[in-house]
């Protein structure tokens, strides 16, 4: 009898896939149960590739969470795209998440062209079915199989947590058996001060709406606990002088509502209470910029 069969539970890595704005990173949140990857209405919203972990008593799935696969217009977006393509090497299965909708555009094509290119398993994920009729997602199903004969598919809504449970069971199915790679309380492999971060540039994308495009970025100076209370010092960056005066706001009151919302989730995640300090910088053309992309954290992983 081998340790495998003993063992019974399996342990492997998925990763999340899809053009920008699918709900990748709701459908990680939701299947986690723990607000780690951020979300807005903007597409492109995840610029790094975020690995969380869910463990239960079948075993241990790693999730890589990436950024949307769509056409580059910047270094940033070479950064981004590159990373979601790279992560397909990585992992044991790949959940690529779509819309309910009969019509593959140019961005699907080009996702099915770069999951023929390689030997993994797939399982294609419908999101958001609580926004059509049953009849109407019958004929999805249909036009996605056709694509991708051999994909599984399962529909789900990551908004409603519906169908959840039959998407990890379909995940653990093509794990191998073995080992944990995380204790089973382990929920991301991102740095607290990273999850800071993004919380805020959450909050910035939310309420700036269409003002500022995505030329946003936030850097945490300082993050230090004294007794119940953590002080953090943040600076948001952008990357025109104009856009500056719009994420402060008449008066500083456009600032104090991004801190104001970012400090609820960050204490909720960091269990204490929080003194958010926020600063605004303007940084020109920092999407385009080699050095000011790797010193607000978006490092090429080199393979290996």
């Amino acid at each position: 009898m081998t340790v495998e069969n003993q063992a019974g539970k399996k342990a492997g890595f998925a990763a999340l896939i899809g053009r920008p704005n699918v709900g990748k990173s709701t459908l990680m949140n939701t299947l986690i149960g723990m607000k780690i990857a951020i979300t807005s209405k903007k597409p492109q919203t995840t610029r790094n590739r975020i690995q969380t972990v869910y463990t239960d008593e079948r075993g241990q799935i790693v999730f890589l969470d990436t950024p949307g696969i769509h056409k580059a217009k910047n270094r940033l977006g070479d950064y981004m795209v590159a990373a979601a393509e790279r992560t397909l090497k990585d992992v044991d299965v790949a959940l690529w998440l779509v819309e309910p909708a009969t019509f593959i555009g140019a961005g699907e094509q080009h996702i099915i062209e770069q999951l023929k290119k390689v030997n993994l398993p797939v399982i294609i994920v419908i999101n958001k079915i609580d926004t059509v009729k049953k009849e109407e997602l019958l004929a999805v199903i249909d036009v996605y199989h056709k694509e991708l004969t051999e994909a599984e598919i399962v529909p789900v809504s990551a908004l409603k947590a519906e169908n959840t449970e039959d998407l990890l069971q379909t995940i653990y199915k093509y794990l191998p058996y073995g080992e944990a790679f995380y204790d089973e309380d382990t929920v991301t492999d991102q740095p607290e001060r990273q999850i800071v971060a993004e919380l805020i540039r959450e909050k910035g994308l939310r309420l700036l709406e269409e003002e500022i495009p995505h030329g946003i970025a936030v850097t945490i100076e300082s993050m230090k606990y004294r007794r119940k209370i953590c002080d953090i010092e943040a600076t948001i960056i952008c990357e025109k002088d104009s856009h500056k005066g719009i994420i402060i706001g008449k008066q500083g009151s456009m600032l104090k509502k991004i801190g104001a919302s970012a400090r609820v989730d960050i204490e909720k995640m960091l269990e204490c209470k929080v003194n958010l300090q926020l600063w605004v910088k303007v940084k020109k053309d920092w999407r385009d910029s080699d050095i000011l992309l790797k010193n607000f954290g978006y490092r090429e992983e080199k393979e290996g």
